[in-house]
């Protein structure tokens, strides 16, 4: 009892992965905190970029409530490991492309390693039975704990008095009294709980951390699967798919365009890894061709940048395309009428 232990907290960012840390860091444990790193996560830069969410706070959240806590937090990049996760869960999807249950299955295990290189006991998480139709219910819950490895060094302090005992509380590491029964999808106990401890300004849950439970994500990487013809992705394809309007108008390319002033700065730097497009006499998008271009494609492409600029309604719009060989040349299109182009290009 004298021994002071140490436990590494998962911590995404949100509010449940705060008070997780938090109720273990008041029983006199050293806490610190893992964030892993997919791509996928929701902050990051499109908060940063967009107008619309200037008003937003433009923080990393897992470093926000590392800052609360006064923890070290280490995050770890796990991109290549988890392409195989999200391409063939073991246990499916859930709504979206979301594999909840195999994602928290691997962090865990990925903890698990992580404690015993750095010779940490046990390991926290923020996971409430019954918040995550997928992944947080009682039947899953055991099998996150053994299929990860953790067993009984898997800690979840906001609902530990309605599963099993564990290790940490049976040897006396931490007060099972202290821990809490919480359920359910409602996030009212935890809200409270934020109170009492006095944080504020904490991340409002929303579906999670992660693009992938966003339908409208979900169908753009579907997308991009399908045009490819196979489950691969690099880092900038999912970068990529968070940023602009994509419009596919043939099965085998599609536009990014660019849809305000901070979105085309960002797209201006993949302007050598894409032939792109932008208008020159009306002010307009920057577009980026994902794909293999045939016929008339390009025409088309110009048009559909054209649609999308001051000069849309104009009889002409000059059009300056560079192409990956280093070829520059002018189109001057009439921008495509807005019924001409069909929902289905949306994605």
């Amino acid at each position: 009892m004298n021994e002071k232990r140490k436990a590494a907290a998962l911590i995404s960012g949100g509010l449940d992965s705060l008070l997780a840390a938090k109720v273990i860091q008041q029983q006199g444990v050293h806490v610190e905190g893992i964030n892993f790193f997919t791509g996928f996560c929701v902050e990051g830069h499109t908060h940063a970029i967009r107008k619309k969410d200037k008003t937003r706070p433009k923080r990393n959240n897992a470093l926000w409530v590392a800052e609360q806590l006064g923890i070290k937090l280490h995050i770890i990049d796990i991109i290549e490991e988890y392409k195989d996760i999200v391409a063939n869960p073991k246990h499916g999807y859930g709504a979206n492309l979301n594999p909840c249950l195999d994602c928290k299955i691997f962090m865990v295990r990925k903890a698990r390693e992580w404690i015993e290189r750095k010779g940490f006991d046990f390991i926290v998480t923020g996971e409430v039975i019954g918040q995550r139709p997928k992944s947080q219910r009682s039947d899953t819950m055991p099998v996150i704990a053994e299929e990860s490895g953790a067993d009984e060094l898997l800690v979840r302090p906001l609902c530990a008095r309605n599963l099993p005992m564990t290790k940490p509380e049976r040897e006396g590491w931490i007060d099972r009294d202290r821990l809490f029964d919480f359920s359910g999808r409602s996030r009212k106990p935890q809200m409270a709980l934020a109170a009492e401890f006095g944080f504020e300004d904490y991340a409002q849950p929303a579906g999670g951390c992660c693009f992938l439970t966003d339908a409208q994500y979900s169908h753009k990487l579907s997308d991009l699967w399908k045009a490819r013809g196979n489950r691969r992705y690099e880092l900038d394809d999912i970068m990529l798919l968070k940023v602009g309007r994509h419009l596919r108008p043939r099965p085998y390319f599609k536009l990014i365009i660019g849809r305000e002033d901070g979105e085309n700065k960002f797209l201006h730097g993949y302007r050598k890894q894409y032939t792109h497009l932008y208008p020159v006499s009306h002010k307009g998008p920057l577009a980026l061709i994902d794909g293999e271009l045939k016929d008339n494609d390009l025409h088309l492409a110009a048009q559909i940048t054209a649609r999308f600029s001051q000069g849309r309604n104009a009889e002409q719009v000059d059009i300056e395309i560079h192409t990956l060989d280093g070829n520059t040349q002018t189109l001057s299109v009439q921008p495509i009428a807005a019924e001409a182009i069909p929902k289905g290009w949306y994605l």
